[in-house]
C-alpha cells in the first residue's frame, strides 16, 4: 500500500532500531497508549504482575525499573509510585480504611498527614486519634476493634524524636493491626523497615508498609515530586495496587528518569549530609542561645538510645530550640539574616535549608517551650555554614 510520505509515512514508519543497546542510564519510555501487536495480545496481556504493558498508568519499562529498585532499597518485594510523599500516605489510607474504621497517628507525624485525617478521612467517616510515639504501652492501650491502621514515623517530623520502632511494630502485630511507616527520613539507608524483629527462619519481620517521599533523598535535587509505597506481602500489595489503579495515580517518565539517575549516589549523599548535619548540630550544642538540639544521633536528644539500637546512620536534618527569652520575631529575624541557608520547605537537596516553627500549633501536648528552627544540610562546606550561623546569631 502506498501512503503519503509526509504524514502517514512518518507516523507509520517501518524502521525499528536494533536491540541490544545498553547504557548506564535506563531508557525513558513515555506512554499513555501502549500498542498491542494483535487482539490476542490485547485480551491476554496482564499488568498486575508486571508481565506486560497495557496502559501508561499501569506501568512502563521506566516506572517498573524504578519500582523494583525502590523495593530492593527498602528491603521489600514490590513498590508503587505516586506523585508525592503525601500521595503515598493518602494511597495507604484510602486503600485500607473504610467508614467506621479508625487510624492511629503519631502526635509528631508529618503535618499534612494529620490534616488529611482531620479533614478528608473524617468526612468519609474514618476516625483518628494521635498517640505518643515514645510510649509503646500507650499505643497498646489505644488499640480497639475499630483500629484498622497504625502509622509510624522515624524520626518524628520537626522535633526529631526517634521512637522504639521494634516495640511499636510488636504492639501492632500482637493485635493484628497493619502498621505503615513514613520512612522518608531513613530513606532505606538508615535501617531496614521490614527487618526490625526476630523472624521465623529467614523471614524478616517489620512494618507492613513503608512509604517514602522520593522527593527527598532518592531524588536529591530539590526538583522532583514523587512518592513510593513498598510492601513484602503480595495480597497487601495487590490491594494497594488496585486502589492505585482506580484512583489514577501516575508519575511522569522524566521525573522517574531523574530519580533513577540519582539513586546510584544515594548512599554517598546520605552519608555526606549525615556527617555535615552531625557536625553542625554538635556546634549548636555549645551555643548559649539554644536550650536543646534535636538530632537522633546526639546523646540527650529524645529517643537517641532507640536510634542507636537500630542504626549508625542519620539524615542530615536537625532542629534547635531557642531559649524562651528570645521572641518568635527575634528568631525569625535570625533566620532572615542567614545567607547560605535558604528559607524553604523539604530537605535532602544540594542547598541547605532552614524553617522556623511554632510548635504550639503542631502538637497535641504542650511539651515544648521556645521557638524551634529546623536545619536541612546540603553540600556546602560545614565551616561556611557555621560562619553563616555565627553572623546571624550576632544580631540577636
Amino acid at each position: 500500500m502506498t501512503v503519503d510520505k509526509h504524514t502517514t509515512g512518518l507516523i507509520h514508519h517501518p524502521y525499528v532500531p536494533p536491540g541490544g543497546f545498553e547504557a548506564p542510564a535506563p531508557g525513558v519510555f513515555k506512554a499513555s497508549t501502549v500498542i498491542f501487536p494483535n487482539t490476542a495480545a490485547l485480551h491476554a496481556r496482564a499488568w498486575k504482575d508486571k508481565s506486560g504493558y497495557t496502559y501508561g498508568l499501569h506501568g512502563t519499562p521506566t516506572t517498573f525499573t524504578l519500582e523494583e529498585r525502590i523495593a530492593s532499597l527498602e528491603g521489600g518485594l514490590q513498590a508503587l509510585l505516586v506523585p508525592s510523599g503525601l500521595a503515598a500516605i493518602a494511597l495507604v489510607d484510602t486503600a485500607l480504611l473504610r467508614s467506621g474504621d479508625e487510624v492511629l497517628i503519631p502526635d509528631n507525624a508529618y503535618g499534612p498527614s494529620k490534616e488529611l485525617a482531620r479533614h478528608e478521612l473524617a468526612a468519609w467517616g474514618i476516625s483518628h486519634r494521635f498517640y505518643d510515639p515514645m510510649d509503646p504501652a500507650a499505643l497498646a492501650a489505644m488499640i480497639r476493634p475499630a483500629t484498622r491502621l497504625v502509622w509510624l514515623e522515624a524520626a518524628g517530623s520537626v522535633t526529631m524524636e526517634f521512637p522504639d520502632l521494634p516495640a511499636l511494630v510488636r504492639v501492632a502485630r500482637e493485635r493484628g493491626v497493619p502498621c505503615a511507616l513514613d520512612n522518608t527520613w531513613g530513606a532505606g539507608i538508615a535501617f531496614d523497615p521490614f527487618d526490625l524483629l526476630p523472624g521465623q527462619g529467614d523471614a524478616p519481620v517489620g512494618v507492613d508498609i513503608s512509604v517514602q517521599a522520593l522527593t527527598k533523598y532518592p531524588s536529591g535535587g530539590g526538583d522532583v515530586l514523587m512518592g513510593s509505597v513498598t510492601t513484602r506481602d503480595e495480597a497487601l500489595h495487590l490491594r494497594l495496587k488496585l486502589s492505585h489503579m482506580r484512583m489514577g495515580w501516575g508519575v511522569g517518565a522524566n521525573d522517574v528518569e531523574l530519580v533513577l539517575r540519582a539513586l546510584p549516589t544515594l548512599a554517598l549523599r546520605y552519608e555526606a549530609q549525615d556527617a555535615a548535619g552531625r557536625a553542625l548540630a554538635t556546634w549548636w550544642q555549645g551555643r548559649p542561645e539554644v536550650t536543646q538540639v534535636l538530632h537522633p544521633a546526639l546523646p540527650g536528644s529524645p529517643g537517641h538510645a532507640n536510634w542507636q539500637a537500630l542504626s549508625v546512620q542519620a539524615a542530615g536534618l536537625f532542629s534547635v530550640v531557642f531559649d524562651a527569652r528570645y521572641s518568635a520575631a527575634q528568631v525569625d529575624a535570625f533566620v532572615d539574616r542567614l545567607r547560605l541557608f535558604r528559607i524553604g520547605f523539604s530537605w535532602a537537596g544540594p542547598v541547605s535549608l532552614v524553617v522556623p516553627y511554632d510548635l504550639s500549633t503542631m502538637r497535641s501536648r504542650a511539651a515544648w517551650q521556645g521557638t524551634l528552627v529546623r536545619f536541612s544540610l546540603g553540600f556546602e562546606a560545614v565551616a561556611d555554614l557555621i560562619a553563616d550561623c555565627e553572623q546571624a546569631l550576632a544580631g540577636l
